[in-house]
């Protein structure tokens, strides 16, 4: 029996769909479908435990072929199968679920897992047809789905974790005692704060681990600092999406950037990182600025259209990202942030960065 959660579900519904619709069609920055910007495709390819196979379409087929005798199914029949499941991904209850009458249809056209074998951020792979120069390409893409709880761009972790130094009145043990004790529902504000109300402040010190700052520094050299004023902004505000907390940052000028011309200093350094973020950057791995999703982002909407947001475009690509992620607070214990300590004669306060999508 095949289980999985809505998330896992909807990259087979993404497989069926898109045979079904024999094309894939580009979305604008707020998820609305771009009618005359789309890609026929060619094939698509799935890596199983059984062998690869490829699902070529001709006309109103889809061929078959793999480790096995080729086989023939009609669009249509996709295209149905693809509606059915749906509903079912929609009705279902619980974190993980089995859809038997979708697993006979799978067995038939050789899937065995819902999530296709990767080591990387691609989850499936598409060979297209890009009729603006003549050309055929296989492009990898992650699938984000928004039939189950809002994806993560950027998962929280220690490797995530920003230091600040805390600057201004000294502030007693037994204060830091005090403040680090607050389990209000709001507790990292409510300590910061207090923090606050002692006269003293948060002034950015470095990141928790360095593979996560190099990488950082690898797209832009002052994005930690860049990063450092939207999360401190994030624990200190009623704002949580990155559009609100780039704009506000932006008004402030923290870094001092000359602004008399108006460039988006801020708001063009926070897209580059989430578009790097989205198609391979991970913090706890060197970032050699080679994108594993070399196609980019499709995303299963809750009507059930499938969007592609193609690194071709790329400012579509970044206006989506831009326009549809908000910082989330996660796991202060799990992750080890969101107290006072002491290191080295100083005192020191730790917030973390994880970034999900709307």
């Amino acid at each position: 029996m095949i289980t999985g959660n809505k998330g896992e579900w909807s990259e087979i519904y993404a497989l069926l769909k898109l045979l079904g619709d024999r094309q894939l069609y580009t979305g604008d920055a707020t998820l609305n479908k771009i009618e005359s910007l789309f890609y026929p495709i060619i094939k698509i390819l799935r890596e199983e435990s059984g062998g690869n196979y490829e699902y070529s379409i001709d006309g109103d087929l889809v061929l078959i072929s793999g480790e096995i005798e080729e086989k023939i199914i009609s669009v249509s029949l996709f295209r149905e199968e693809a509606a059915k499941l749906l509903v079912s991904i929609k009705n279902a209850t619980g974190a993980s679920f089995s859809i038997p009458e979708t697993e006979a249809f799978l067995k038939s056209i050789h899937c065995k897992t819902l999530k296709a074998k990767s080591t990387s951020k691609t989850d499936i792979r598409i060979v297209i047809y890009d009729q603006r120069i003549n050309q055929s390409a296989e492009l990898g893409f992650s699938i984000k789905s928004q039939l189950g709880g809002d994806s993560t761009l950027l998962n929280a972790g220690k490797t995530t974790n920003f230091n600040y130094r805390i600057i201004g009145n000294n502030i007693s043990e037994s204060e830091i005692e005090r403040i680090n004790s607050i389990e209000s529902r709001s507790k990292i504000k409510d300590r910061i704060l207090e923090i606050q109300r002692n006269d003293s402040e948060l002034k950015f010190d470095s990141l928790e681990q360095d593979i996560f700052k190099n990488n950082l520094i690898l797209i832009d050299s002052l994005l930690p600092n860049i990063l450092s004023e939207i999360v401190l902004l994030f624990y200190t505000s009623k704002s949580s999406d990155i559009k609100s907390l780039c704009q506000q940052v932006s008004l402030a000028n923290p870094l001092g950037f000359d602004t008399q011309h108006s460039h988006s200093f801020y708001e063009y350094k926070l897209k580059r990182f989430l578009t790097d973020v989205a198609l391979g950057m991970m913090p706890s791995k060197v970032w050699n600025g080679q994108y594993d999703a070399t196609g980019g982002y499709l995303i299963v909407k809750e009507d059930g259209d499938v969007l592609c947001y193609h690194i071709y475009n790329k400012n579509q690509f970044e206006d989506y990202l831009f326009e549809n992620t908000r910082l989330e607070t996660a796991s202060s214990n799990r992750h080890g942030f969101g107290k006072i300590y002491r290191e080295e004669g100083s005192i020191f306060f730790k917030l973390n960065l994880q970034i999900r999508f709307n």
